[in-house]
């Protein structure tokens, strides 16, 4: 019995490690890939290493500069303004989507406010979002929030909003009534009790919701595409120009790009990870 135990154990064990390699083996991919020079990533010369054998930090210049000392074609427009549109953008659609996601959720959860308005909110998600791109388009065109930061970044909020008011909403329905309850006896407002009872008890969950939002308009392709055109390109959208025709797809350059897109996620997911576990188990002791 003790050894079919440790049998299942270590296969526990060997599968997570495997599946670890699987996840982190194309960020390594990446990352070594940011740092090789034209020669060894170009398809007609490459021979593919695991490591740069000549480590160049001409790909992080080519991006942001637009030139470097290897040959590649001068680029029109360097990543650093993608990158700021990118920051830029997707907080603001972090905020208005976490703002009034919380907001509604706690109407929905404490008041029973709204009616329907719970499944209006999920509609939202219930089509893909190119089936609803093209009125929004005409909509974006007519209002000239087209090549826009504005424009952008509420379509992000529009989008993502329904994922903010779920997931609020689930965390308010864990906070105990009684609480609150308490507070209004005290002589609390309802908007006193929300922001100094409610909104700390769900920091954790919030911190959660707003790293997850943020993810969400961070990564997006499809929506910067089509409601972009020069000014306010993002990362995404940048990064799939990369290409030149006479050596195809910009490997280096778009992995060095890739390994800097990375870093905003990764810093925000530091500052707020002493709330994530506590976030994302919220409740789930709950009897």
């Amino acid at each position: 019995m003790a050894t079919q135990r440790a049998w299942a154990v270590a296969a526990r064990y060997v599968l997570v490690l495997v599946a670890i390699v699987i996840a982190l083996v194309p960020i390594v991919w990446m990352a070594t890939l940011a740092f090789k020079p034209v020669a060894e990533w170009t398809t007609a010369t490459a021979d593919l290493t695991w490591l740069p054998k000549n480590p160049t930090i001409g790909n992080f210049e080519y991006i942001f500069t637009g030139q470097t000392k290897e040959v590649i074609v001068t680029l029109e427009g360097t990543a650093l303004r993608p990158v700021l549109a990118s920051l830029v953008i997707a907080s603001l659609g972090t905020l208005v989507a976490v703002a009034v996601g919380t907001l509604g959720a706690y109407g929905v959860s404490r008041f029973a406010v709204g009616g329907n308005l719970p499944l209006s909110v999920l509609q939202l998600r219930l089509f893909p979002p190119m089936a609803v791109m093209i009125p929004v388009m005409m909509m974006w065109s007519y209002l000239a929030l087209v090549d826009t930061f504005w424009g952008l970044a509420l379509i992000y909020g529009i989008v993502t909003l329904p994922f903010a008011f779920w997931l609020m909403k689930t965390f308010f329905d864990e906070v105990p009534r009684e609480i609150e309850e308490a507070a209004l006896v005290e002589g609390c407002s309802p908007w006193r009790v929300f922001y100094r009872v409610t909104l700390p008890m769900v920091k954790a969950p919030l911190a959660t919701t707003v790293l997850f939002v943020f993810i969400l308009n961070w990564s997006d392709y499809l929506v910067a595409l089509l409601l972009t055109r020069k000014d306010w390109v993002t990362i995404p959208v940048y990064m799939s120009q990369l290409n030149i025709a006479m050596t195809g797809e910009m490997y280096g350059a778009k992995a060095a790009l890739g390994l800097i897109a990375a870093i905003p996620p990764v810093v925000l997911g530091i500052i707020i990870q002493k709330h994530l576990v506590r976030g994302l188990t919220f409740g789930a002791l709950k009897q």
